[in-house]
């Protein structure tokens, strides 16, 4: 009744109608303002529709043939694996379309706990916990874990996720620059006055393909009595002699005390994140955790997916090992062709370009040679350091790595980046 006499007084014309229809006009010219100045610093985010599955050739809508993908977080394809569709298609038809619920009320299957378990195994830890996305395993770890006797010490270029996580709690934040373990240090020593100690970092970092220093991280963690958590999404599954994550990549396995990862990248490519760690830990965020107790549990077919991703990953490092010199062939012809390349040793390969509408423009052109890759931009990463990233993936042909190489060449000399 109440949204019926406020619809008659808007169209009748009143004057709480018209007070409507000014604050509306009022919102429309504010949003028109924000979006116009967007395109016009040229970091408008279009959004490109995919006709067909993930994979490393895909079809987009508007554009004839298919299109080499070179963006997507498939790092070991296997969001189109057979055997993963098949498993998906079976969780489906034993387990159904859904829960309808969250977890603690009537929200858990069986394959909830079996996919908990075999994560925790898999990262040689004491137990998991799911959630819908790893940014709500980010969003509800620190305000469960951490309160104002606490302190947590963050690098600078940590994932969106990760600093929200953080701002949520009420735990003293520190924030140290990336990858200085100098600042760290001086961190450290300042936080000593707190009860808990919590260095937080991403493992690999999406945006510029570098990896964090955990060996001396942990070494400093020891030495003032602070505990360690690395994010993994983009490291689980393919860092590491069998894709364990930086963790296992640079020994320290037994040091880093809390991971957070992603399900919907290398292991399946769907949705999903979790927290794996003590025991207690994992106890107390099915208690507290906000997003663990206020979402919906996660689709029986996206636990179907993932848990033989993991299955196909334990079974054999075939696909890592490939990944590796792939992503080598990529990254030593772009440098040979005049490109500078973020990071060392990763998949994640940014074409450093700098401005913006460069960025932008060239990969359009790109799409227009049949390579599909995207401009990043302001504020997805700082101004003046635009780049197009590119993903290797281990379904990647060497013909696929080359022909993007190629188009790279020419589209950098048409725009002026290359001479």
């Amino acid at each position: 009744m109440w949204a019926g006499r406020v619809l008659h007084a808007a169209l009748s014309g009143g004057p709480r109608g018209r007070r409507a229809q000014s604050a509306l006009a009022q919102l429309r010219g504010i949003l028109e303002e924000e979006l116009e100045g967007i395109r016009g610093a040229g970091t408008w985010k279009s959004e490109r529709v995919i006709t067909s599955r993930q994979g490393p050739r895909i079809h987009v809508d508007g554009v004839s043939g298919g299109i080499l993908n070179f963006c997507a977080n498939n790092y070991l394809g296997l969001s189109s694996h057979p055997e993963v569709i098949q498993a998906g298609l079976q969780a489906l038809e034993e387990f159904g379309a859904g829960l309808s619920s969250v977890r603690f009320i009537c929200g858990t299957q069986s394959i909830h706990k079996d996919l908990e378990a075999k994560i925790a195994q898999f990262h040689q830890r004491e137990d998991a916990i799911l959630y819908p996305s790893c940014f709500d395993a980010n969003a509800g770890l620190f305000e469960a874990l951490l309160t104002p006797e606490d302190a947590v010490l963050s690098d600078e270029l940590n994932h969106a996720s990760i600093i929200d996580g953080i701002r949520l709690c009420k735990a003293h934040k520190y924030r140290y620059r990336h990858l200085d373990m100098a600042d760290l240090e001086a961190k450290l020593q300042e936080a000593q006055k707190h009860r808990l100690r919590l260095v937080a970092t991403d493992g690999a970092f999406s945006m510029d393909g570098d990896i964090a220093p955990l060996q001396e991280i942990c070494r400093l963690a020891s030495r003032y009595g602070a505990l360690v958590f690395v994010d993994e999404c983009h490291a689980t599954g393919f860092l590491g002699a069998t894709g364990r994550g930086t963790d296992e990549l640079l020994g320290v396995m037994d040091q880093v005390t809390i991971i957070n990862s992603t399900l919907g990248k290398a292991l399946g490519g769907a949705s999903g994140g979790y927290t794996t760690g003590p025991g207690p830990l994992v106890s107390l965020l099915r208690q507290r955790a906000r997003p663990y107790l206020f979402s919906n549990s996660l689709p029986p077919a996206v636990i179907g997916c993932a848990s033989k991703a993991l299955d196909l990953l334990m079974e054999s490092n075939a696909i890592v090992q490939s990944m590796a010199a792939k992503t080598q062939r990529f990254r030593s012809k772009m440098e040979a062709a005049g490109f500078a390349i973020s990071g060392a040793h990763h998949p994640i390969c940014p074409v450093m370009l700098g401005d913006a509408r460069l960025a932008s423009c060239m990969a359009d052109d790109m799409l227009k040679r049949g390579i599909f890759v995207i401009g990043f931009s302001y504020p997805v990463v700082p101004k003046g350091k635009a780049r197009i990233r590119v993903q290797i993936s281990a379904v990647h042909s060497e013909e696929d790595i080359d022909r993007c190489v190629e188009a790279f060449v020419e589209v950098g000399r048409l725009h002026g980046a290359l001479p």
